[in-house]
């Protein structure tokens, strides 16, 4: 494959799914730095990955599959790292006027899909998404059966946080 076929590849790629990037990236990485870290780790693979894509499931399926694991990866290096940084974005979010409304509840519902274990994360994801339990057990790699419970274990976490939220007026 020439680097030309390559590229035309990618960016045709990077055209149609870029909104499902995007939505790993955010439930992945919580600063806007760390975010755009996180991208441009999931668009270099899903440019290597270009060449090895042997279209033996969706070009989506793919790119998801790449995203998720890039990101999984992506966070237990952060870790290794973040306990000896500190970043300034709380800081800088609290010095700059927020100009744009932001959804409180998509916030929320961010936020709550961060705190699950990385599993639990990918399927919330796939599932938002729309993906049928066969292609979401094949991306993160667990049984149909298992991807079943824990799609309901989910629901009823997020309703449960959901409602103590409500509860508490916060």
């Amino acid at each position: 494959m020439s680097e030309l076929e390559q590229n035309h590849i990618f960016e045709t790629w990077l055209g149609h799914h870029k909104s499902l990037v995007f939505k790993v990236v955010r439930a992945y990485a919580v600063t806007a730095m760390d975010q755009d870290d996180l991208f441009q780790e999931i668009i270099i693979q899903v440019w290597h990955s270009v060449p090895t894509f042997r279209q033996q499931s969706s070009t989506t399926t793919w790119i998801y599959r790449i995203a998720l694991n890039t990101a999984l990866k992506w966070v237990s290096n952060e870790r290794k790292h973040s306990k000896a940084q500190e970043t300034l974005d709380n800081v800088q979010a609290i010095l700059q006027e927020t100009k744009v409304q932001i959804d409180e509840r998509l916030t929320w519902l961010y936020e709550a899909i961060y705190k699950l274990d990385e599993i639990d994360r990918s399927i919330t994801l796939l599932l938002l998404d729309g993906f049928s339990y066969k292609e979401m057990a094949t991306i993160v790699g667990i049984s149909e059966s298992n991807v079943g419970v824990k799609i309901n274990r989910i629901k009823k976490q997020l309703i449960t946080k959901s409602k103590q939220q409500d509860h508490y007026g916060i």
